[in-house]
């Protein structure tokens, strides 16, 4: 860490640093003593703190410029800012004297703060299209190689209405995160939300193409690694959850999988992301076929984000397939507990309750601007 600048480490007749003074200027007592800070007769430096700073204005000149300076050189991909100076104004050669000291200054843009934002949030994001003769699967946040070849690497889906996506379905992408990277077992890629389609005929189901549309505002601007695939809303009839994995694994894994640094490839796990009630419904006699439990949770496997008051290992103890497949599901739990859902987030709506803080502003806004959920016939 860098050391103290010399306007900071210039110490007052009082005893005080630069820094602690500047502190003080904003304390309560200071309040009394000064004026209200940076107003009135603090600004003027006539308050005894105030004073105190005046004295060594020309150290703390030098050193706001020296940090200047650093900053420059240490944060180059940080947008570089010009001070606009009052016409008129006298340079320092001519005054003798710094103008910051005397004259107020403008911080204005230097053209070469307006070059793109290096930021992944702020990137372009692609769309979806909405037929399947414009689909293209989605890779923009797909890294090409690992960072640590001694893991196995892991992309996780989630399957599901999203009708519209709330908070909860965004921490669970981030909860499954810790439990990954807390394993130590795998480096994960990417996350991807695949929304059901139109045919699942789910009540209060909007159309697919607002509910992918939703689910891309959701993460295009609050995350650098979730995903948005369009292929399952496309379908013209119900894709089974086993049949929606087998064609992630087919779009990431077709070429071989992801490249690694001596030119082979290794073929990244795909792990369902469900939550508690999901892996319930596997229990439920008739609900799920058990050839496509065996090919969903042997060959894929599942995480599981445990839901409120459930006790998901009792579940899986109880149930021999689930059992069976026991190594190859993750539980993860929820030590701060959300349960937000989207059925309540509709109720809200149709209601004329505030649903902020539930769900994105992004999401609430294409919510109002397209009318959804406020009405029986608009869902």
């Amino acid at each position: 860490m860098a050391g103290p600048t010399p306007g900071e480490r210039h110490l007052t007749a009082g005893g005080d640093t630069q820094m602690s003074l500047r502190f003080k200027a904003l304390s309560a007592d200071s309040y009394c003593l000064d004026s209200p800070p940076f107003t009135g007769a603090a600004v003027a430096g006539a308050g005894p703190v105030t004073q105190a700073l005046g004295d060594s204005v020309e150290e703390a000149t030098a050193a706001h410029a020296a940090h200047v300076a650093n900053a420059a050189h240490a944060n180059h991909d940080v947008p570089e800012w010009g001070l606009d100076k009052d016409e008129g104004a006298p340079s320092d050669n001519e005054s003798g004297s710094s103008v910051i000291l005397e004259q107020p200054l403008r911080m204005t843009p230097t053209s070469s703060s307006r070059r793109k934002p290096r930021s992944p949030y702020m990137a372009p994001v692609p769309r979806q299209g909405q037929t399947l003769d414009t689909y293209e699967f989605p890779r923009h946040r797909l890294p090409e190689r690992m960072r640590d070849e001694s893991k196995t690497p892991l992309v996780i889906v989630a399957c599901g209405s999203f009708s519209p996506p709330t908070y909860l379905h965004l921490r669970m992408f981030e909860m499954a995160k810790d439990q990954v990277i807390e394993s130590g077992q795998y480096e994960l890629m990417a996350g991807y939300y695949s929304p059901v389609s139109d045919q699942y005929k789910k009540e209060g189901l909007a159309k697919a193409t607002h509910r992918v549309r939703m689910c891309e505002l959701a993460v295009e601007r609050s995350s650098n690694w979730l995903m948005v695939d369009a292929w399952e809303s496309l379908q013209g009839e119900y894709q089974r959850t086993a049949v929606v994995l087998d064609h992630f694994n087919s779009e990431i894994n077709g070429d071989g999988g992801i490249l690694l640094e001596d030119g082979t490839r290794r073929r990244v796990k795909i792990m369902l992301l469900a939550g508690g009630d999901l892996i319930q419904s596997m229990g439920e006699p008739g609900v799920w076929a058990d050839a496509d439990l065996h090919h969903i949770l042997g060959l894929y496997g599942c995480l599981i984000i445990e839901r409120t008051g459930a006790d998901v290992w009792s579940f899986l103890l109880s149930h021999d397939l689930l059992w069976h497949h026991r190594r190859n599901l993750i539980v993860v739990k929820q030590t701060i507990y959300n349960d937000i859902s989207s059925s309540k987030v509709r109720l809200f709506v149709k209601r004329g309750y505030s649903i902020k803080y539930l769900l994105p502003n992004s999401v609430i806004q294409y919510i109002e601007q397209n009318g959804l959920y406020s009405a029986p016939d608009s869902l």
